[in-house]
């Protein structure tokens, strides 16, 4: 069947700067799709994003694993393999909490197929391995129970803290003694639904246990003799680790490869869906460009029309200062003609007063001539 995506979403994608181990750097320019894919060979669920051919996310999620909010659309979590911290941004609230809904569902899923794997394992091997056997997945079991409570501190950290991210030699180291372990031995935490499966294999292990206490002066003097193996160990470790790495790297580039289809259908359906809306909006802004070539050519107008009325008014103030001018000269002129008008009609009136005075003059005279004539 092959891997599958089960759920996919769109966000922008963060890792965490090696160099500073505080600040975020973007791994894509924009929203790009995160899947989760189910892998039903290995079964195991895994985190991927693409941007282009280019595999910015590849995390496989384990039981350890937490994804933390952060803030109401960013989440992030940390990925011992990949040794960095991944953040996504979504662009609403509900996208961030259907995220971290599916990774906490994927992350029971991964731990009940690991145990699932390992009880079937411890199964498979008890019938043959007898007593000696069962001594030795306990004296395991023991030891990778101190190496999980020697790690346990770092794991409670912040995973954007340094010591998350990247970790000490030592916990890298523990964490990859841990994970030898779990394939050679079962966990003690898995042994016990069997134990319970029956009561005189319950007596069997508490007899065991007894045993392995009586024990522990020889298992301290064997742990103090592989301690001065541990460096040629550390050594070889390092050496495997940087093989794993490698074809880690290998793996994932072949595991992007087959998933690659699936994920370019799905990003070319959404680029085809974004280049319409783009086109869309691309017409939508050459028309209101048009519209604004219009309004503009209608403002250069009105603005030649105002120019015109604005050198008009400028011109008819001029007339009218011109006016009022000549309007003032006139009034002076008009007062001076009244004031010359009066003048004559008071002269008029002396001469008309003196004239009426001189024609009643006449008028006695004339008749008094008039008697004289009539009394000769």
């Amino acid at each position: 069947m092959g891997e599958q995506p089960i759920f996919s979403t769109r966000a922008h994608v963060f890792q965490i700067d090696p160099n500073t181990k505080k600040n975020w750097v973007p791994t894509s320019k924009h929203a790009v799709t995160v899947s989760y894919f189910f892998d039903s060979t290995r079964n195991v669920y895994r985190i991927i994003s693409l941007d282009g051919s280019k595999a910015i996310i590849n995390s496989t999620i384990t039981p350890n694993m937490t994804f933390t909010k952060t803030s109401q659309k960013f989440g992030q979590w940390a990925d011992s393999r990949a040794n960095t911290v991944y953040g996504l941004g979504f662009s609403c609230e509900s996208h961030l909490a259907k995220f971290a809904e599916k990774f906490a569902e994927f992350k029971e899923a991964a731990r009940l197929a690991k145990e699932k794997s390992q009880e079937k394992t411890e199964l498979t091997s008890t019938p043959s391995q007898g007593q000696g056997g069962a001594v030795k997945r306990n004296v395991l079991s023991v030891d990778k129970f101190c190496r999980k409570k020697e790690s346990a501190p770092a794991d409670l950290q912040s995973p954007l803290t340094s010591e998350s991210v990247n970790g000490t030699a030592d916990d890298r180291l523990a964490a990859d003694a841990n994970q030898h372990a779990d394939t050679r031995a079962e966990p003690s935490q898995n042994a016990l639904p069997f134990s319970h499966s029956s009561s005189s294999i319950n007596k069997h292990w508490e007899a065991e246990l007894a045993a392995l206490k009586g024990n522990n002066a020889k298992l301290t003097a064997a742990l103090l003799e592989s301690t001065a193996n541990v460096k040629q160990w550390k050594q070889q470790l390092a050496a495997y680790q940087e093989e794993a790495e490698r074809l880690h790297k290998r793996v994932t580039e072949l595991e992007c490869v087959s998933v690659q289809t699936t994920v370019i259908k799905t990003q070319k359906t959404e680029l085809n869906r974004t280049i319409e809306e783009l086109e869309a909006a691309l017409r939508a802004k050459e028309e209101e460009l048009e519209r604004l070539k219009a309004e503009v050519e209608s403002a250069n107008e009105f603005k030649f029309q105002k120019d015109s009325l604005l050198q008009k008014l400028e011109d008819t103030e001029a007339r009218n200062r011109t006016l009022e001018a000549q309007l003032s000269d006139l009034e002076q002129r008009l007062e001076g003609i009244q004031l010359e008008r009066e003048t004559y009609r008071k002269n008029l009136r002396s001469l008309l007063e003196m004239l009426d005075g001189k024609i009643f003059e006449l008028t006695e005279l004339r008749d008094t001539l008039v008697k004289l004539i009539e009394g000769s």
